[in-house]
């Protein structure tokens, strides 16, 4: 460390060590563990370099450093414990804190003695690899400091060091702390003389006549380069598991072909694909369940619900767009393209997802069938990335529109299907059966002719009854009341009774009032086979 001084201020100068300080070191137990690396031989020779800096800077100008402590004891690349912050004791005040000694906290000050003491606590941290000062009867550092200051009866206040288990050569070293940290300065040994013991232990502990100190210190460095590189494949190993799980997540989020291009070029061309078919699904008397539902009751059936869904998709070439509250949109032939297999794999799903509602329990309204409309339409349509903060992979085009019309002019569980699906459902090897509708008026598309997708030769799908026409023109209203007689057989509460009670009394006054179909419904049903929206 150097020392410059300009006009308007004191600067120091210290070479760096890029392995931090010493109680940094001592605290880090997996780059230096000790049953590898900080042996008994290597917290010996760790406390040999302190004292032997500590020796050079007694016997120099500088006479004392003043706030020695682990913070200020630093580690260079060669694991050699190099001093700093010595001299500062003339510009700045010494401070009281856990290494300071005794008699200096009764009386500011520094001296040679108290340097001595403030090694033994720095001794004790490189031994035991505890926190600094530890004792098990004390944690507050505030309280050990006093209790330093201020000692009761005849015993003195130290850090706790059990002579009881240690061998002969740690009891050496022990009393050495011991002696150091003694509470009359003058009985506590110079560092000159700690550099002796301590090279007597050394001498005792290791054979220096097949082994010589650089010899040791190069066993040593290879030890810990061992160990490091334990360590940086541990370290690898746990990275590439966060990369892979972080991978996983984008992949459940976004295309496996846009989560690449997002990793390599940070965006996501815009795409056209000529022909793709869009699936689009929702509950029919949605609202009606939630009204009769909690906030968590609505959020399980949803989970339950899309659970199942999202597993069926794994048997077929389909991608999840996205989900908006009961309204569940899939597609195919979209980011990769697949042929004439998307209106394929498209309609077998449809087919499944019916298959899966005709069986599907409420779990909280038990009995309450389970009704979807579904809606498919095939086409062009353009799709890309949107955004940046939370990025979604969009879909874009009257392809899209058209695909939601089919779903919200559809009956409840049918499968209400495009001409050009089944152009192109005709064209494969699949031989799906399908009922004609007819035309059906589609918002800003004039009439289009409709089918009902209703199976497949040879499939064996176990399809639920679709209500006729007649029935769907009730279904709100025996909906509702399906809800409160199963509410009221199992009892969930008197509020709970009371609501249902409630909002049958009122939809019954409403349904009195006006012979209209209930305002949930948008479709007006006749004998012609042209429906209106």
């Amino acid at each position: 460390m150097a020392q410059v001084k300009f006009e308007y201020g004191v600067f120091g100068v210290f070479e760096l060590c890029q392995r931090g300080s010493l109680r940094y070191i001592l605290n880090d137990r997996i780059s230096y563990p000790d049953e590898t690396f900080m042996d008994m031989e290597f917290k010996i020779s760790v406390m040999y370099d302190i004292a032997k800096g500590m020796s050079y800077l007694h016997s120099s100008n500088i006479e004392v450093h003043g706030r020695l402590k682990s913070t200020n004891c630093v580690v260079d690349n060669r694991m050699v414990v190099k001093i700093t912050d010595f001299g500062c004791h003339t510009i700045l005040s010494p401070g009281r804190n856990l290494w300071t000694a005794p008699e200096h906290l009764r009386k500011d000050g520094v001296s040679q003695k108290g340097d001595v003491y403030s090694y033994a606590i720095i001794a004790h941290e490189i031994v035991m690899r505890l926190s600094t000062f530890y004792t098990q009867c004390c944690s507050d550092i505030t309280e050990k400091i006093h209790r330093v200051q201020f000692p009761s009866g005849a015993g003195i206040f130290r850090p706790d060091l059990n002579f009881d288990s240690t061998s002969e050569r740690e009891i050496e070293l022990y009393t050495l702390i011991k002696n150091c940290w003694d509470e009359d300065p003058e009985r506590r040994p110079d560092f000159r003389r700690i550099e002796l013991t301590l090279g007597k232990i050394f001498s005792n502990l290791h054979n220096q006549a097949t082994e010589t100190y650089m010899d040791n210190l190069i066993r040593r460095l290879q030890m810990y380069s061992r160990t490091l590189e334990h360590l940086v494949e541990q370290r690898t190993s746990l990275y590439k598991f966060e990369r892979d799980r972080a991978d996983r997540l984008n992949f459940m989020l976004l295309p496996g072909p846009v989560v690449r291009s997002l990793k390599e070029t940070g965006k996501v061309k815009p795409e056209l694909f000529e022909e793709v078919t869009i699936y689009f699904s929702d509950i029919v008397g949605f609202t009606t369940l939630c009204r009769y539902s909690t906030p968590m009751e609505v959020v399980d059936m949803l989970n339950d619900i899309y659970k199942n869904f999202d597993s069926i998709l794994d048997h077929h070439d389909v991608y999840k767009v996205e989900t908006i509250g009961d309204a569940y949109m899939v597609a195919s032939g979209l980011p990769k393209r697949n042929g004439d297999r998307h209106a394929v794999d498209i309609a077998l799903m449809a087919l499944d997802m019916l298959a899966f509602v005709g069986t599907f329990e409420l779990l909280h309204l038990p009995g309450i069938p389970l009704w979807i409309r579904i809606g498919v339409h095939s086409g062009p349509c353009a799709a890309g990335v949107v955004g940046n903060k939370m990025p979604r992979y969009c879909l874009f085009g009257d392809t899209v529109n058209t695909a939601s019309r089919m779903e919200s002019t559809g009956l409840p569980l049918r499968i209400h299907t495009s001409q050009s699906t089944i152009n192109i459902l005709q064209r494969t090897d699949c031989k799906f059966e399908y009922e004609k509708r007819g035309e059906t008026y589609l918002k800003g598309k004039g009439k289009e002719m409709t089918y009902w997708l209703t199976g497949v030769n040879g499939g064996q799908f176990n399809l639920p009854t679709p209500p006729t026409a007649e029935n769907f023109q009730r279904l709100q209203q025996d909906l509702a009341e399906m809800i409160v007689s199963t509410l009221e057989k199992r009892g969930d509460g008197v509020f709970r009774k009371t609501l249902s009670t409630k909002i049958r009394r009122r939809e019954t006054n409403s349904s009195l009032q006006s012979d209209s179909l209930p305002e949930y419904f948008h479709l007006a049903v006749t004998d012609n086979p042209s429906t209106y929206l």
